[in-house]
């Protein structure tokens, strides 16, 4: 199949402006929007510029926007788009670096915040293994270990276009994972940081952090339980 291919560019150290460059790309129908790329920057224009690494969904450095909808590149198949007009465009809400790769810095920032890691510094069990939980314990924060930190919900929030302060879906989720884990001990730190005007609070139920996961995170539920937990 022929696709018609709309790509964002811009160079801030040379344009002046954004423009949009067209390219006419001949390609499978289960080929995916990162192959795309590829073609035109391995053929068509070697000065393309975008984040990719594993092109398996595993990464989540090739987030972009895709005919309006924020996906990763690597996982969104032609076929699957229903149409041969495909355009391509960095995530908004961040300040563009070249073309389609955005300056993550803000939201990495945001993420660091919320100590995304596991404080105990209570004494090693006696016989100096792991500290242990139930699965069930486990299965309480699972569904959040599976964040990439792609930035696909982040910057498809309403809240966070509105104000750059706003922490994000992103760090939420990652904050919910350490909060509900029964072997951790800073809960309470990370329930501070979130309970502010730019933290929890500012998110305003959209569900669009829910669908633009290319992970399936139940994001608006997590974000609900640590509202639940701060209000106990």
């Amino acid at each position: 199949m022929q696709v018609h291919l709309k790509v964002f560019r811009y160079n801030p150290e040379m344009d002046r402006k954004p423009r949009y460059d067209r390219f006419d790309v001949q390609a499978e129908p289960t080929e995916r929007v990162l192959d795309l790329l590829e073609l035109v920057k391995n053929y068509n224009d070697g000065t393309l510029a975008f984040r990719r690494s594993c092109a398996h969904g595993v990464c989540g450095s090739d987030a972009v926007r895709i005919n309006g909808r924020n996906a990763l590149a690597c996982k969104v198949l032609l076929k699957d788009l229903n149409t041969d007009q495909v355009t391509v465009e960095p995530l908004l809400g961040m300040r563009v670096i070249k073309d389609l790769i955005v300056d993550m810095e803000p939201f990495f920032a945001h993420y660091r915040s919320v100590m995304p890691y596991l404080v105990n510094d209570e004494p090693l069990p006696e016989d100096g293994k792991e500290r242990l939980q139930s699965p069930q314990e486990q299965e309480r924060f699972e569904d959040t270990t599976k964040c990439i930190l792609c930035a696909a919900c982040t910057t498809s929030c309403p809240s966070f276009w509105a104000s750059e302060n706003y922490v994000g879906p992103a760090a939420i989720v990652n904050a919910h994972r350490f909060i509900y884990d029964s072997r951790d001990r800073a809960g309470a730190e990370r329930l501070a940081v979130l309970n502010q005007r730019m933290g929890v609070w500012a998110c305003r139920t959209a569900f669009n952090c829910s669908e633009a996961c290319p992970r399936d995170i139940q994001i608006t539920r997590a974000i609900a339980e640590v509202k639940e937990a701060l209000n106990r």
